[in-house]
């Protein structure tokens, strides 16, 4: 899974911008949206790669998939949303906002954010903790310029964000995609989190605790790595 938006939309987080510690290898250096599509496309050749307005991009590829934690994609009404994983309590969550039972997690979240949107009756924070399970999604509006990212409570799946070298948000299940996206400047997705634009990021486990950076020297190659936490 692959989502890149400028950083317009998605500004990471300051503590993510980590100085580059080059190497004579190209790979370390950290590459612009469409560089970056061309890499993902190039690892994951059955990949299927949604090219949005200015450049921005999301892809999702089946490719070394875990059976227990699929990903899957859902385009509805100019909103796209890759979902990684299963809720243990959509079924609950189906008939709590009046959805088919077809409806599966994509949509689910979709239909969710559309509820936020335009009626907000709950804050994101308590809607998200009504999500059971282990995922990590990535949610678009187009029409709005939207972006809307969480990941479980406690980090059953691999997720990770970062940026850019042209300054965009990169976000990403596979380690490969961002090491080669953001060199050092780069970080795992803070478990119990949303990420939303305009919001920044909160935990939506801890909403009145402010997420915060803690910097952590890395033992065996130089530089530094960056944690977000709630504290």
């Amino acid at each position: 899974m692959l989502a890149v938006f400028e950083k317009s939309i998605g500004k990471p987080p300051e503590e993510l911008n980590i100085p580059l510690i080059r190497s004579a290898s190209p790979s370390s250096s950290c590459k612009c949206r469409r560089e970056i599509a061309e890499v993902f496309r190039s690892l994951h050749p059955d990949s299927s790669i949604y090219n949005l307005a200015n450049g921005n991009i999301m892809a999702l590829s089946h490719d070394g998939e875990n059976l227990l934690q699929p990903r899957s994609i859902v385009i509805m009404d100019d909103v796209f949303c890759i979902f990684i994983s299963n809720l243990e309590n959509i079924c609950e969550l189906k008939r709590h906002y009046g959805l088919s039972r077809h409806t599966n997690e994509p949509l689910l979240i979709i239909e969710v954010y559309k509820v936020l949107r335009d009626r907000a009756p709950y804050p994101p924070d308590q809607v998200i903790r009504d999500l059971i399970g282990t995922f990590a999604f990535v949610l678009y509006d187009a029409k709005y310029k939207n972006l809307f990212a969480a990941r479980d409570r406690d980090g059953g799946i691999q997720f990770k964000w970062g940026v850019a070298g042209d300054g965009s948000l990169v976000c990403s299940d596979s380690p490969d995609i961002i090491s080669e996206a953001c060199g050092k400047s780069c970080a795992a997705f803070p478990p119990g989190c949303i990420f939303m634009s305009g919001n920044g990021l909160v935990s939506f486990v801890h909403p009145l605790h402010k997420v915060r950076a803690v910097k952590k020297k890395m033992m065996a190659v130089t530089g530094k790595t960056v944690l977000l936490c709630s504290k």
